[in-house]
């Protein structure tokens, strides 16, 4: 594998980027404005109702954001003038076909243009509504690859999928393509077709029933768990992410096609602002939720590896692949993570959560400091069931029997708990496979990618994304954590 001069292959060139204002597709395109300011042009698709409506979100969603910060600094009263120049806001969605961009002219003009692809549009909801999920993460990809079909000067098809489309395998997940109707437990007769027809037909049938919408969105939902259970999936995201990626795979046809499969992506490691993330994330909500002193108990194998991925080295991967496979036709995939190289488990997760928040308290609604406390660990389902039927069900069925013949308040505030609780064993049953995951990712192809920087330490630097260069200890109590609390609980 050869690879030479990263940023001299972005040079005018011009990029499609989907999914415009989500985490990744910001750090991308910060990255490529900052190392090659001669990047030609960025399409960046956004779902609005017109191009004015774009260029509001453009502005709010993207460059408003701190993220921008280093640019800022650079180009200081030009940076407006730059990024117009650069930056082209794009109406349109994903899941429609010609990316729902309706103006002729400017679809002319991208097809005409467009050098590379960069699709990280994505709906990551483990539960999401299975029609909203099928037409994102597995029409989205198809609609993606059939606009690059229609440029003529494209080299490269990169496509954020997950390193999770493995499922709840366990020992060493290869990088391996999906093909077309593979399902993980075995079941036959996987057709994405009949997928679209089921979910019209149940569509059709709730239409019918005059359900409310949130009804229909509750059917929606336990549909897509459904259907991804029957195959081996443990939820609708990843379901609907490893059809994405067959359809890619089975109509690629001669584009170069690259799938970056990362695994939990956290805050930045270095670039461009250290401990940058916005939103909280799976591994994010339990810290802070624990800092706010709402975790009573933590359920999981404190021994399972928690797979980490800085975002910066994530976007680093993206853009050495991308510059790599330009032009060579085939399907590459690349697994981005920690869990080789340097892993990490549940339990120094707990112990880095517990020592940051004893020494940077978090306040309660009242404004008192949170003393965090060493919470109670359940390594089976079993035993966390336990937990919950005598500290929380026993107490409300006794609250029921006393209160509800007095007052109707009482059976309101029964209800109430009653629908929290049905709410956290949803979520128990979603985040499950996750607590006790045995599987490691194998990224062999993707350490022949750093092994081929090596020649060019300038550039091995700029863009690297070796998880053995992370030290969790310092990263999790100096930069994530406080990264965390800066942009996401800003408290």
């Amino acid at each position: 594998m050869e690879l030479s001069g990263i940023v001299e292959s972005l040079e005018q060139k011009t990029i499609l980027v989907t999914g415009s204002t989500g985490f990744l597709a910001k750090l991308f395109v910060e990255k490529v404005l900052r190392v090659q300011p001669n990047v030609k042009r960025l399409f960046l698709l956004l779902r609005a109702s017109d191009t004015n409506s774009a260029l509001q979100r453009l502005h709010d969603e993207v460059i408003g954001k701190e993220v921008f910060k280093v640019l800022r600094d650079k180009y200081g009263d030009g940076l407006d003038s730059y990024i117009s120049e650069k930056l082209i806001p794009v109406a349109g969605d994903i899941g429609s076909e010609n990316l729902g961009v309706v103006d002729y002219s400017l679809r002319e003009e991208m097809c005409r243009e467009i050098d590379i692809i960069f699709n990280s549009a994505a709906l990551t909801d483990f539960d999401e509504r299975y029609d909203h999920a099928l037409s994102t993460n597995t029409l989205g990809a198809k609609h993606v690859l059939d606009f690059a079909k229609q440029c003529p000067k494209l080299k490269m098809l990169l496509h954020v999928s997950t390193a999770y489309v493995a499922g709840e395998k366990e020992g060493l997940i290869l990088e391996n393509p999906f093909l077309l109707g593979e399902t993980l437990n075995g079941t036959t007769g996987l057709d994405i077709e009949q997928e679209m027809k089921l979910v019209q037909e149940r569509l059709n049938q709730l239409g019918a029933e005059e359900v409310t919408q949130k009804a229909q969105t509750l059917a929606m939902k336990d549909l897509g768990l459904e259907r991804a259970r029957m195959y081996g999936w443990p939820n609708t995201y990843v379901f609907t992410k490893a059809m994405g990626e067959m359809l890619l795979g089975h109509l690629k046809e001669n584009i170069p096609l690259v799938i970056i499969r990362p695994t939990i992506i956290t805050s930045t490691y270095k670039e461009p602002i250290p401990g940058w993330t916005e939103g909280l994330r799976t591994i994010d909500s339990l810290g802070v939720a624990y800092g706010k002193g709402k975790l009573p108990c933590f359920l999981g194998d404190p021994k399972s590896i928690i797979d980490l991925i800085p975002g910066d080295m994530v976007v680093n991967s993206i853009i050495v692949a991308m510059v790599t496979h330009m032009n060579q036709a085939g399907e590459f995939i690349y697994q981005v993570g920690s869990s080789i190289r340097n892993p990490t488990d549940f339990n120094k997760f707990q112990e880095y959560a517990f020592h940051y928040f004893s020494k940077n308290p978090l306040k309660n609604k009242s404004g008192m400091l949170v003393n965090v406390q060493r919470i109670a660990i359940f390594t089976d389902m079993d035993s966390f069931y336990r937990y919950v039927s005598i500290r929380y069900i026993l107490p409300l069925k006794v609250f029921q029997l006393v209160n509800i013949a007095f007052c109707k308040y009482f059976q309101r505030e029964y209800d109430n708990q009653n629908r929290k609780m049905a709410f956290v064993m949803r979520l128990v049953k979603l985040y499950k496979p996750y607590l006790f995951f045995k599987g490691v990712f194998d990224d062999l192809n993707t350490e022949k990618l750093r092994m081929a920087m090596e020649e060019n330490h300038a550039e091995a630097n700029m863009f690297c994304f070796d998880p053995r260069s992370i030290d969790w200890d310092d990263y999790f109590m100096n930069i994530h954590s406080p990264g965390v609390r800066k942009y996401v609980y800003k408290g």
